[in-house]
């Protein structure tokens, strides 16, 4: 007997067979995200002039973490998971993180003047 997970990976499967286009049929395809990928969760929020906080879009988070673009391999460990949250490894340091990323935010224009980043590890003992 096929456990839901089985179930669910050769459903995933079907889904794509018979396609005989050379087209990705990703569209077709279902990807279920189970669990994290890294032990550590951070926050990364816009904090406004205002004051006001907002998630930061997935693209501006995974534009840093691509490091061809930040070219330092202490990001290595990084993965944009949705607007406002980025998993990392343990390796990757909070105290240079956070400054890396509001640099190159401001950097690539998307932090405005009177704009702050807010980077805090979810989960972490204050």
């Amino acid at each position: 007997m096929l456990s839901t997970r089985e179930t669910r990976a050769r459903e995933d499967v079907d889904a794509t067979a018979g396609c005989n286009s050379r087209c990705w049929c990703g569209l077709l395809a279902r990807i279920h995200y189970i669990g994290s990928m890294f032990a550590r969760r951070f926050s990364i929020q816009r904090r406004d002039a205002s004051g006001l906080r907002h998630a930061c879009p997935i693209g501006w988070i995974d534009n840093f973490a691509m490091r061809n673009f930040t070219n330092d391999p202490l990001f290595d460990d990084t993965l944009p998971v949705t607007d406002g949250l980025l998993e990392a490894g343990a390796r990757v340091p909070l105290y240079r993180l956070q400054p890396a990323m509001e640099d190159w935010f401001r950097r690539k224009g998307y932090l405005k003047s009177g704009e702050r980043l807010e980077v805090a590890e979810i989960g972490a003992q204050q």
